[in-house]
């Protein structure tokens, strides 16, 4: 069944109002809250830490060999790679792999599950399936995303630390004293700020691709590759959107 965008995004907003209305037991979410922070988010540190490291390391050797002029201070090498890391890097970028690595998860899983018609059982039982399955997701990924990111910046300047001196970028204290100049706290807001919108736009919407799943196992993955593409595109979208809103003051 094909569905406009308005009508799609009147689904959207109807499945939301169903995920945070009429809770079931707390203890049941606790739980299951739990477990979806070791299945979202501590499963995809491994990923995370080795693009980062990787990132931290490229952004800080290509800073080093752009600045050809004499006149730029070395330690602009490590506030450079700072500003790129905190700012956009780990917030932005990383999320957005988060959003193929959780999102796809998520889509597939509850998918998976409503052509199985595990959903319509747990409706006939008088469970609000929505809230069940779909908010221990939200809650779980709004809770360990920030602390996942804040890790990612972390080894994106160890990275950069480490592979910009073996490369000879620049001396350990220009790099250290790079990272720590003209350090603006407010830009660490703005970066978590967006890893909870992104978090919770990553879960809702792959949520509500694999909820809304109808057919048979082709349909799973055509769910699974929405919910990709368009948490994907929410992602840029609401990026731009906070950027000018810290940004323009």
């Amino acid at each position: 069944m094909a569905f406009t965008p308005l009508s799609s995004i009147g689904r959207y907003f109807s499945l939301m109002f169903r995920v945070f209305s009429k809770p079931e037991k707390f203890s049941v979410y606790i739980r299951q809250i739990i477990f979806e922070i070791n299945n979202l988010g501590i499963s995809s540190l491994p990923i995370i830490a080795i693009i980062s490291v990787f990132m931290g390391g490229i952004i800080t050797i290509q800073a080093a060999f752009g600045f050809d002029n004499p006149m730029v201070p070395i330690y602009a090498v490590g506030y450079t790679t700072r500003e790129s890391v905190i700012l956009e890097f780990s917030p932005t970028i990383v999320c957005l792999i988060l959003a193929g690595k959780v999102g796809s998860n998520i889509a597939s899983e509850i998918g998976t599950m409503r052509i199985s018609e595990q959903i319509d059982a747990l409706e006939i039982m008088g469970i609000n399936s929505a809230g069940y399955l779909i908010f221990p997701k939200i809650a779980g990924a709004v809770f360990i995303f920030p602390f996942l990111i804040a890790i990612s910046m972390f080894l994106g300047l160890w990275g950069g630390y480490v592979m910009g001196i073996s490369a000879g970028a620049c001396s350990a204290y220009e790099y250290v004293f790079g990272i720590q100049a003209y350090f603006e706290p407010w830009k660490l807001y703005y970066a978590f700020t967006k890893v909870v919108v992104f978090a919770f736009i990553i879960t809702s919407v792959s949520a509500y691709y694999g909820y809304y799943t109808h057919g048979g196992a082709l349909e799973v993955g055509r769910s699974s590759t929405n919910a990709v593409v368009y948490s994907s595109i929410l992602i840029l979208l609401f990026s731009l959107i906070l950027t000018n809103l810290f940004f323009n003051r």
